[in-house]
């Protein structure tokens, strides 16, 4: 089978700059929903039809299974399957698909494709309470479809019609090019339609057969930002549905957004406003408080994560405690019953089994080994204007707070550093390292007052 997407419109109606099938529904283009789909069906030929934007769309979407044929005058859907026809098999039957319509799922383009496995032309139909705007199925008497009008060629008669065309079809190939280049466009659009196409399979014998999906969502197209929000929120209850069916505990089933993938173990609980970006895992019994914010990241069994996190690229063990207001940048590594408190940031850092940085502290290019106390306050001095270095921490290394370890610096296992010291040189085990200073008190004191006025 081939199939061919249609990418080629300006979307007006969006009012951006970004072509219309590049606008993200749940953190990806909409076409990259459409061409997944496609891929599933493994067809023989995958060619993605451009136009507007052609290059941006290239770059966006490009790979070596996808093929692209090139639309420069948007002259309606039939000029547009026109210009994929040179790359595709003529042996096999063809299945169109559009750019902007990102939610048909794969058993309903199955059911179409295997109804019209005989050589028919199929079309998947849908039945809508208001089918105002779309093309209406024109059938006969005995039920068989005759043509198909669009909304502004229709008769008030036709327009009573309650089954539309989806625009998704399946057509013989072979006599697709013939049927295509008698198409006129003697129309209110004045556009060659590929809905046309219907008459000339009826005339030339061929069997039309209509399909229709489970949900009415599935045929939803977006043409302003209005229809790509409630598509959002179409597919994100979906992936709720989905993690509920799971046995994952969903504070609020409206208010989550993933925007990639999510696996969850078991007893898994997740609060409300969290977002989950590219690839996400949660091991068993993993709680995320609300308003987490986790992207590419591994989260181990029994861990808590508490509300307002956030991160990203990071590896966590088993049995940590993130946050509230902790900050996870990409490189950080967290090690078995690690703590990281509110207002902590890690990056590019090991924090080592069983440490803590509980309250206001910097940890970046640093290995800290097992049992560390990093007291409140706590920066690596990573950065010298140029280079970055490592802070390298041992074993039961006890960090007061408002501490400064100046890299590269190594502390050995067991020291104690004393509050408010500056590090800047290794420091051999098992040593209390302080920066001598001198206390001064002075008696009898008044603090100044304000002057009356």
């Amino acid at each position: 089978m081939n199939i061919v997407i249609l990418a080629a419109g300006t979307g007006k109606r969006m009012r951006s700059a970004l072509p219309k099938v590049l606008h993200p529904l749940a953190g990806r283009p909409l076409l990259s929903h459409v061409i997944d789909t496609a891929r599933s069906l493994a067809p023989t030929r995958l060619v993605v039809v451009i136009g507007h934007g052609a290059e941006a769309v290239r770059a966006a979407v490009g790979a070596p299974d996808v093929q692209f044929a090139v639309q420069d005058q948007q002259l309606g859907t039939g000029h547009a399957v026109q210009q994929a026809l040179p790359l595709l098999d003529p042996a096999v039957p063809t299945l169109v698909l559009y750019g902007d319509v990102p939610l048909t799922r794969a058993s309903t383009l199955k059911r179409l494709t295997e109804s019209a496995a005989e050589g028919c032309y199929g079309v998947l139909t849908v039945t809508l309470d208001d089918p105002t705007g779309y093309g209406r199925i024109v059938r006969d008497q005995g039920g068989c479809v005759t043509r198909i009008v669009e909304q502004k060629d229709a008769t008030p008669e036709q327009q009573r019609i309650r089954e539309i065309n989806t625009g998704i079809v399946v057509t013989p190939t072979a006599q697709l090019a013939m049927w295509l280049a008698s198409l006129k466009n003697d129309n209110a659009q004045g556009e060659f339609y590929l809905t046309d196409v219907v008459e000339r399979a009826i005339e030339a014998g061929f069997d039309v057969v209509t399909s229709q999906p489970d949900e009415e969502w599935e045929t939803l197209g977006v043409n302003s930002k209005q229809q790509l929000a409630e598509l959002e929120r179409i597919h994100q209850r979906n992936v709720a549905d989905a993690l509920l069916v799971d046995g994952v505990t969903l504070a609020d089933p409206a208010r989550i957004d993933v925007r990639g993938t999510l696996a969850c173990g078991r007893d898994v609980s997740i609060d409300v406003n969290c977002v989950f970006e590219g690839r996400v895992t949660l091991g068993d019994n993993v709680t995320i408080g609300a308003n987490c914010v986790l992207r590419d990241a591994t989260i181990g069994a029994g861990t808590r994560v508490d509300a307002f996190t956030h991160i990203e690229g990071a590896q966590v063990g088993e049995r940590v405690v993130l946050g509230p207001y902790a900050r996870l940048r990409p490189g950080a590594e967290l090690k078995d019953d690690a703590h990281v408190g509110n207002f902590v940031e890690v990056k590019n850092a090991v924090l080592g089994h069983g440490s803590k940085a509980n309250h206001l502290t910097y940890i970046g290019d640093a290995d800290i080994g097992a049992r560390v106390n990093i007291g409140a306050g706590t920066i690596t001095c990573n950065y010298d204007g140029a280079n970055k270095s490592r802070t390298i921490i041992e074993d039961d290394v006890f960090v007061g707070s408002d501490t400064q370890l100046v890299a590269p610096v190594r502390v050995g296992r067991g020291v104690t550093i004393a509050a408010g010291t500056t590090v800047w040189k290794d420091v051999a085990p098992d040593m209390l390292v302080l920066n001598d200073k001198i206390q001064t008190s002075k008696p009898g004191y008044v603090r100044p007052t304000k002057k009356k006025s």
